[in-house]
């Protein structure tokens, strides 16, 4: 048995020098990092600018909430209203502000009347949504609006609509330069349907034709028949693109072209040169008649 151990156990004199010099491989191996970490001196850092530049943020930061806030109490502050008889067409800014409007109030109310916008009714100034329910109701006594002079056609009727016949006189509105509010008086037109015509009138460039109408959203037969002669189109007022010169950004606005279209009509320019006439549109293999004939109108030719 011993002599069996032995032969198992026992190493030569190179064994033993190996396995010692492993074994002093393996400590030095584990003393190493206790060792670095003793000897290293840990770096350090300069936070002085650094504090300093959170501390300019912070009072930075304070400003702006102060400057927003005092901004927001001048701007929304309300007067006291001093009240007198006002058109709310031609009322100028001392106006507004001595009834009592705050800045941004006035601001909203003169921006509507600079882009177009009218008041034909009392009731009108309600729809400007910056004035309160309270400051409509002390202000509603003191309006006096100057009736506008409107075209009439005197033998017209409307249709006849659940058997009866309006007993008004039709105004005649013209869609170019119509604003929401003038739309808004169409017997068969809301606030949301105007706004909805205006905002596909500036997608056009205007209306050339009434019955464009009828591919509006929401626009059937009914409605447009009731309508359609309290309308009148100044096709002379569209705007016009100059398809020679168009950017595929200018022609990407237009309702009645897709992005196929678009960049054929700039493909075959760069290719062949400038259009002349509507004619040359018909070239343009994609483009079909229909198209052509409904694009026509807003594209013009120059060189």
């Amino acid at each position: 048995m011993k002599k069996h151990l032995t032969t198992y156990f026992s190493f030569s004199k190179k064994e033993l020098n190996g396995i010692l010099v492993l074994c002093i491989v393996i400590v030095l191996t584990l003393a190493f990092p206790v060792c670095y970490r003793y000897f290293d001196e840990p770096q350090k850092y300069d936070l002085t600018q650094f504090q300093e530049e959170i501390a300019l943020f912070e009072a930075s930061k304070t400003d702006r909430t102060y400057y927003t806030t005092l901004k927001y109490k001048v701007e929304e502050s309300e007067l006291e209203p001093e009240y007198f008889e006002f058109d709310p067409n031609s009322a100028s800014v001392i106006e507004w502000q001595k009834l009592g409007l705050s800045a941004r109030q006035v601001t909203i109310v003169r921006n509507y009347v600079s882009k177009g916008g009218k008041f034909f009714r009392k009731e009108d100034l309600k729809k400007i949504y910056s004035i309160s329910a309270k400051q409509y109701k002390g202000l509603e006594p003191y309006i006096r609006i100057a009736q506008p002079e409107r075209r009439y056609y005197s033998n017209r009727k409307l249709p006849v609509v659940n058997g009866s016949h309006p007993k008004k006189d039709i105004a005649v509105v013209e869609l170019n330069g119509a604003d929401s509010i003038m739309l808004d008086q169409l017997r068969g037109i809301g606030p949301a349907f105007a706004s909805r015509t205006i905002r596909f009138r500036e997608r056009l460039g205007g209306f050339y034709d009434k019955e464009q109408l009828r591919e509006i959203y929401g626009m059937d037969s009914v409605r447009y028949s009731m309508i359609e002669s309290q309308i009148s189109v100044d096709a002379l007022s569209i705007k016009k693109i100059n398809v020679n010169r168009a950017t595929f950004e200018d022609l990407r606005r237009h309702p009645y072209l897709n992005f196929k279209q678009i960049n054929a009509l700039i493909q075959y320019r760069k290719q062949h040169g400038n259009y002349s006439s509507p004619e040359d549109l018909k070239k343009v293999l994609i483009l079909n008649e229909e198209i052509i004939r409904k694009i026509g109108p807003y594209l013009s030719f120059d060189p």
